[in-house]
């Protein structure tokens, strides 16, 4: 009898959670939002360092206005933002990591003047909010100060010693991270992380996430002669660069989508019966997603998201070969490049993966070089290629599902909102979080609170009003864990 007197009042106190919450948000909608779109409006790709620096400062007053004790952590790059909350009580602590640098921005491609000017757009809970970051990743960090100030107005505290980390280098790749870690090791010692980063899923429910995949950037350029000649003069006798190239990229693939390089699958380990019913649990929307995005099917090998997710991915970001449209020269190229991104699984190595993939390039028929060929060197090798790394390796990670962390996490979260959160086992996008979890022995769980159609490194990014608003409820779930 007691033991049910109990689970009731629990029942009672996180359903008063979400409605406390939720009057909270609806009261002060208004200045959450005025919160966000000050920060939006400064500048913040990584590269602009006065911005950043800007962007900075103006988070770590935010952080001191809502109750933290913040500090400036500098780097040898763009310097980190910290704060500290204790929670008199409390045994264990948190640290929420989320990023404050954006993307780089092309202003002629965006349906606003300047992308770091915010624009409103709609009415109401669907209505989106238009600029660099406003998903990716500035609106996690104002609901997560919305949050705590929520838990404070409702006489509720959080239960943990919360520690939150502001990257201002993530889409740089945060090459100053790993070696802020040992210079700063002492602050950011926690129990559990929580990387507040990523859309959730497109069901509009709460979303959490075990682990994110790596990733490893590459350039592969097929050379020519030494300039482009004339393809009048020279067609059908000079091979054609971008030819080439396209015909080695074609290579890799079959038809249905899976790698043909040797051995690239071969580290992955069969799902447990645990992961595979996980994964079968997702409510993919697979019609309405490929209808957003206007494409009528998937791969034929991947036709379940959740399943590709699960392997290493090796896809073509962009290709260069001359000039295109307007200023288009009747020549054969000297050179074609297509830029390669790698997206690595736990269970993969990115310097394992460029291995075989540059095997797979000599199996080809290809020399590779790492500098532009000299003349001795064209005489000798018909067909001659470079495989340049472009950027560190960033290491997947993944939590096990039966951390006891994650399953209190995921037991509040399914409390507060009277059914379980949607659970992935890999999100697809990467953060680079592998060094945290390496250096200081803690798990780290993704939770991901923006619109699943964000335009996220894109033109147009946005964010929903609503799917905003809702994620200030998910995240005092968190921290009531």
């Amino acid at each position: 009898m007691i033991a049910g007197l109990l689970a009731a009042s629990l029942l009672a106190q996180t359903a008063d959670l979400k409605t406390s919450v939720s009057a909270w948000v609806d009261a002060h909608q208004k200045a959450i939002v005025g919160e966000l779109l000050d920060a939006l409006a400064i500048p913040n790709v990584a590269a602009d360092t006065p911005n950043i620096r800007r962007n900075a400062e103006h988070l770590r007053a935010m952080l001191a206005r809502h109750g933290f004790t913040p500090e400036i952590l500098d780097t040898t790059g763009n310097p980190l933002v910290y704060g500290a909350l204790n929670v008199p009580g409390a045994t264990r602590t948190v640290l929420f990591y989320c990023h404050y640098d954006g993307q780089p921005v092309d202003p002629a491609k965006w349906n606003q003047p300047d992308p770091f000017t915010p624009v409103v757009r709609g009415e109401g809970r669907e209505a989106r909010i238009y600029a660099r970051s406003a998903s990716d990743d500035k609106a996690p960090i104002v609901a997560l100060m919305a949050a705590v100030d929520a838990l404070k107005a409702s006489g509720l505290a959080p239960s943990s010693n919360i520690r939150v980390i502001l990257d201002g280098e993530e889409e740089a790749s945060s090459p100053s991270l790993v070696p802020a870690i040992a210079r700063y090791k002492d602050k950011l010692r926690a129990d559990l992380m929580i990387i507040l980063d990523g859309p959730a899923h497109s069901s509009g429910r709460p979303t959490v996430v075990y682990g994110a995949r790596g990733i490893v950037t590459v350039d592969l350029t097929v050379f020519g002669p030494k300039s482009g000649v004339h393809s009048g003069n020279y067609g059908n006798w000079m091979p054609n660069t971008a030819l080439r190239l396209a015909t080695l990229l074609a290579s890799m693939k079959d038809d249905e989508g899976r790698v043909k390089v040797a051995g690239y699958y071969d580290t992955i380990v069969p799902l447990t019966a645990e992961e595979r019913a996980m994964l079968d649990a997702v409510p993919d929307d697979s019609a309405k997603m490929l209808q957003v995005f206007g494409v009528a099917a998937p791969e034929a090998g991947f036709p379940k998201l959740q399943d590709a997710m699960q392997l290493p991915t090796l896809n073509i970001r962009g290709l260069a070969s001359s000039f295109v449209g307007p200023g288009a020269r009747t020549i054969i190229p000297d050179r074609a490049t297509a830029a390669i991104d790698i997206r690595l699984v736990k269970e993969t190595s990115g310097e394992d993966l460029v291995t075989k993939l540059s095997a797979h390039v000599e199996k080809q028929g290809y020399h590779l070089v790492q500098a532009d060929p000299d003349d001795a060197t064209r005489a000798k090798f018909g067909k001659l290629a470079a495989l340049r790394l472009n950027g560190p390796i960033i290491n997947a990670f993944r939590t096990s599902t039966s951390d006891p962390r994650a399953r209190a996490l995921v037991a509040s979260v399914t409390r507060t909102f009277g059914q379980p959160p949607v659970q992935l086992r890999t999100l697809g996008g990467t953060v680079p979080i592998a060094p945290f979890i390496e250096a200081l022995g803690f798990p780290a769980l993704i939770v991901p609170t923006v619109n699943f159609d964000n335009n996220q490194h894109e033109e147009n990014e946005n964010l929903r009003i609503g799917t905003f608003l809702d994620s200030i409820v998910t995240i005092a779930a968190v921290l009531r864990m």
